[in-house]
């Protein structure tokens, strides 16, 4: 275990390594995982939004890149691999159909990818409090990422109970009084 650090300053840095390549990793199964949506999506109403997304997690997966370089962490390729067998591998779950796409599956992936926003969300607010204390990392694109992955999220809210409401009925709006999307 490392020793503390000095108010403010980085400690465990080792565990900082883990910390951005998880992340990198999920970057990677987000692309990955878009990439597909997007192949099932086209000609769909969603078909533009999630060109949108898979540009922004793109650009989201090569600003993780570059904080690792920024802070000397290397990059463990065989956690991006790992994530990328991984969301292949998930592809072949059972979903009521054996030989066909179920509807079952947009919603599962819309919930998915609106979940990993959060979380992708959360760990750039956590990078962007280590920012405050480390200038090799870029406040300003922390900030931007963070206020990206709010708008991401707002819209696959959305898509996700109109894939809900398509799916099992009911209607969509209606989750807009909800607490928490």
């Amino acid at each position: 275990m490392s020793e503390p650090a000095a108010s403010g300053a980085i400690r465990n840095a080792e565990l900082l390594g883990v910390y951005v390549n998880d992340h990198l990793a999920a970057a990677t199964g987000g692309v990955e995982l878009v990439s597909r949506m997007l192949s099932q999506q086209s000609s769909s109403r969603y078909e533009s939004k999630l060109e949108q997304l898979l540009d922004e997690l793109r650009e989201e997966r090569s600003a993780h890149l570059a904080m690792a370089a920024a802070l000397g962490i290397p990059v463990r390729s065989y956690k991006q691999l790992g994530t990328w067998v991984a969301e292949k591998l998930s592809r072949a779950k059972l979903n009521g159909r054996l030989f066909s796409r179920s509807p079952l599956s947009d919603l599962v992936e819309f919930e998915f990818i609106a979940t990993a926003v959060l979380a992708k969300r959360a760990g750039f607010e956590t990078l962007l409090e280590l920012a405050a204390v480390d200038p090799r990392l870029d406040r300003e694109l922390l900030e931007r990422l963070v206020a990206q992955a709010d708008a991401q999220h707002q819209w696959l809210a959305d898509a996700r109970r109109e894939v809900a409401a398509r799916v099992f009925g009911g209607r969509a709006e209606a989750a807009d009084d909800a607490a928490d999307t």
